[in-house]
């Protein structure tokens, strides 16, 4: 749980604004997000959030909307109304943090996922992107349970039912979804992430959304579900 009363964030956050702010945002993370997990005193920290995001307190905007949408990943209902507020002034700064998010993969993706948390999308927003730059998930076989590993990166793309870089596993192609062929969302993701020029998170994200096969069972299934189950 998180160490700061609520009393004490803005003690916490008043700390930022000096030469010590790297350390000053390791204690937050690991206060309020630790190992990110998502807690109360969390979204009592948006409003100081969306502060710093939009230029109305000291700190590095980045990091305050990457905070942020990693909260508001985990919003329900109730939180989300009650800080419609703070996401409403946070998604305009993700879109241009976004739209400058040209040359770090990792980066372009988290904030990929922030703006779809301030948007008030709750699946795809809360860390199954993350994939994306580590280029494999690890999933389960719908049909016979097997632990699997979907790869899309230098070991090439395949299913594999066990860890395919340190032993050499029975694999199974992937069979990448047509990018004219996705529904809405993954269609703008994929668009969003070849105007960035990262095409390497667009031809990702085919993977995601598209078809693969059990190499214990022989199932065919789609990615996404079962990425969406873990």
């Amino acid at each position: 749980m998180s160490a700061y009363p609520s009393d004490d964030l803005t003690a916490a956050f008043a700390r930022l604004g000096g030469a010590d702010d790297g350390q000053v945002w390791s204690d937050l993370w690991n206060d309020l997000c630790h190992q990110g997990c998502v807690y109360e005193d969390s979204f009592l920290a948006l409003p100081y959030l969306a502060a710093i995001a939009t230029g109305r307190a000291p700190g590095e905007p980045q990091e305050a909307v990457l905070m942020a949408g990693l909260i508001a990943s985990a919003a329900d209902g109730e939180h989300g109304a009650r800080y419609a507020e703070e996401t409403s002034v946070l998604l305009p700064v993700a879109r241009r943090l976004l739209d400058a998010a040209t040359d770090h993969p990792p980066t372009f993706v988290h904030l990929l996922q922030c703006v779809l948390a301030f948007e008030g999308e709750r699946v795809w927003s809360a860390g199954r992107l993350e994939g994306l730059f580590e280029q494999e998930y690890e999933i389960e076989c719908p049909q016979c349970t097997a632990e699997l590993f979907i790869a899309f990166g230098d070991h090439g793309t395949f299913a594999s039912a066990g860890d395919y870089v340190t032993a050499d596993p029975v694999k199974a192609p992937l069979l990448p979804a047509d990018p004219r062929a996705l529904g809405p969302l993954p269609a703008r993701l994929h668009r969003t992430a070849s105007r960035a020029g990262h095409e390497q998170v667009a031809l990702g994200l085919t993977y995601l959304f598209g078809r693969a096969t059990c190499p214990e069972c022989g199932a065919g299934f789609a990615v996404p579900e079962q990425v969406e189950e873990r």
